[in-house]
């Protein structure tokens, strides 16, 4: 791998940096929105699965007694 002297990294990021393309304030919004129902689809998803686990492990210990 080449040396490349401190001010062709700056020049380097610059050109780099300027690529970057930001999403817009609607794009951020819908993407938030769908986060936060994915993240409590899972949320619920979990919730039932953790349940009926402990369902399952009571009524098994309540065999033992």
């Amino acid at each position: 791998m080449a040396k490349v002297s401190p001010g062709e990294f700056i020049r380097q990021v610059r050109t780099e940096a300027s690529k970057v393309v930001w999403p817009s304030r609607q794009e951020t919004i819908r993407t938030a929105i769908m986060v936060m129902i994915m993240a409590s689809i899972l949320a619920l998803f979990f919730l039932a699965v953790d349940s009926l686990f402990s369902t399952i492990v009571q009524f098994l210990l309540g065999l033992l007694a």
